[in-house]
């Protein structure tokens, strides 16, 4: 089965969409260019005419269903991960100078920043009746660790139903796809940097659901002499420890992949055992490079 490939860069990501059926990919293309603008449209933290930057500056507001859909599919992590997969993040977030879109961040020389814990993902209220949302006083919220993985099954879904083709979507390597696979699966070169094309990691195969990786390899900045990056502990507010430094997870959906994968990366060392628990396969790699599948995650061949 030949599959055939687009790619186009929106939301400070690569992202791609693979089809079986090459009449179709002009269309496909357009349904994830059309999807992925008005997820930022809804859920950018980092645009003032966003949806969420006005929840999060008067605490509550009447909204779009594509953002109420991402925020209460951001809740239900929570909950799968009690709390380690919080989208009450803003402020931390804010608190570390993470505040703008990552190629902006300025590097500071001196130390600028505070660490402030999550306001919690039980103070955030939903009345889908009304499209209300409504925040706890000083609480902001930040979709960033599942509104991706969310719009990838989205898309890829919507992609399916529209045309029958086969599909495979990467928003910034989170993956989900929809249809028939190929034969063999979709084959997935698995590293610490989806804009990697180094082919340094490993290439392993799905046939359905989702695939994401989670790293704290990527998005980096240092402030003084402290080195930060993107994956936030939501009980301290800051930076997760460092015991791995890329988790990817296979899972039904991207959703349920990434967010196990963010969760992983928070909780450290008993992380293994925590996926294991949920029969998810991962691949977890070490500061140092060691690698530790679990779930019947494929053995990596030595080259």
């Amino acid at each position: 089965m030949n599959v055939f490939s687009a790619t186009f860069d929106a939301i400070g990501v690569a992202n791609q969409v693979t089809v079986t059926d090459e009449r179709v990919l002009e269309d496909a293309v357009a349904v994830a260019r059309a999807e992925v603008a008005a997820l930022d449209e809804a859920c950018s933290r980092f645009r003032e005419d966003s949806e969420l930057a006005r929840v999060n500056r008067t605490g509550e507001g009447v909204v779009s269903r594509l953002l109420l859909d991402a925020v209460e599919v951001a809740l239900m992590s929570a909950e799968t991960t009690d709390g380690l997969v919080d989208p009450t993040m803003g402020g931390a977030m804010q608190a570390l100078g993470y505040d703008r879109d990552f190629d902006v961040i300025v590097r500071g020389l001196t130390p600028t920043f505070e660490l402030r814990p999550a306001s919690g993902w039980r103070t955030v209220a939903v009345d889908r009746s009304s499209s209300r949302i409504r925040l706890r006083r000083g609480g902001e919220l930040d979709l960033g660790a599942t509104a991706k993985a969310f719009a990838s099954d989205r898309i890829a879904h919507t992609i399916y139903a529209a045309t029958r083709s086969s599909v495979l979507v990467s928003l910034g390597g989170d993956i989900a796809c929809a249809g028939l696979s190929p034969d063999g699966g979709w084959p997935i070169l698995v590293t610490d940097d989806s804009r990697a094309h180094d082919g340094v990691g490993q290439v392993v195969s799905i046939r359905d659901g989702g695939l994401a990786t989670s790293s704290i390899t990527v998005r980096r900045w240092r402030s003084g002499n402290v080195e930060m990056h993107h994956i936030i502990d939501p009980r301290t507010g800051a930076p997760a420890r460092g015991v791995w430094r890329t988790v990817s997870v296979a899972a039904d959906t991207c959703l349920a992949a990434n967010t196990a994968a963010t969760a992983a990366i928070v909780m450290g060392a008993t992380a293994p055992a925590w996926l294991e628990e949920r029969g998810l396969a991962a691949r977890l790699v070490r500061v140092d490079g060691d690698v530790v599948a679990v779930g019947g995650w494929p053995e990596q061949v030595a080259s």
